[in-house]
């Protein structure tokens, strides 16, 4: 079986998205900054009988990040679904009138380097696979700017059009790419924004290969 990747590894959603994909069979590597933290996960995941392997990369340093899914594919097999939804940084949602050039580099970095980084070290093996899924999971302000989160709405929209793009162009490739957008927060007992509901979503999109951009809920007035 293949491997499902998860760049942004954490405790509520990332968990329960690997948890599910790894119910479907496939391997589940994590990747995330800390070590102890991907451990943990780890060991939640074996004790369901998940094969699961942590390696630690920072999105912002492309060549960690690089590194990382390249040692995954090696250990535990084809990486055929990649998810890139790490948590940005409070820093980055600063007013738009409070935000200078300087205070771009990091988002724009964190939203749209890292993506290109990742797609660009798993998209050979998908190649050889003759399949694929790259799933991209974003907050409302990707499509809903707010002037209050300055940073992220832009590094969102960045990534948003280069995911897009990615859907367009790797179509006739049988390799797909999909838009999951959470407009309110991700806690359990959030009906459809559950980390449990958006892991079964997530899976869907995998499974169904229908259309780009997916809200887990809709968007509010």
């Amino acid at each position: 079986m293949t491997t499902f990747a998860l760049i942004g590894a954490g405790p509520g959603l990332g968990l329960a998205t690997a948890r599910r994909f790894g119910a479907a069979g496939h391997s589940v590597a994590l990747i995330s900054r800390s070590g102890e933290h991907l451990e943990r996960l780890c060991d939640e995941l074996r004790r369901d009988g998940v094969t699961a392997r942590g390696f630690t990369a920072d999105v912002l340093d492309t060549a960690s990040l690089t590194a990382a899914l390249e040692a995954a594919a090696a250990s535990l097999g084809t990486i055929e679904i990649l998810q890139y939804s790490p948590a940005p940084r409070a820093d980055f949602m600063k007013p738009v009138l409070d935000t200078g050039a300087d205070d771009l580099d990091d988002p724009l970095a964190f939203s749209l380097k890292g993506p290109l980084a990742g797609v660009d070290a798993v998209l050979p093996g998908m190649r050889r696979l003759g399949r694929g899924t790259l799933l991209f999971v974003n907050g409302g302000s990707a499509v809903r700017p707010h002037p209050d989160r300055a940073g992220t709405s832009i590094a969102f929209a960045a990534e948003s059009a280069y995911a897009a793009m990615l859907h367009q162009a790797l179509a006739p490739e049988n390799i797909h790419a999909a838009q999951l957008i959470v407009p309110g927060a991700i806690r359990p007992g959030a009906g459809h924004s559950s980390p449990d509901a958006l892991a079964a979503r997530l899976y869907s999109l995998h499974q169904e290969r229908e259309g780009f951009r997916h809200f887990a809920e809709p968007m509010p007035g």
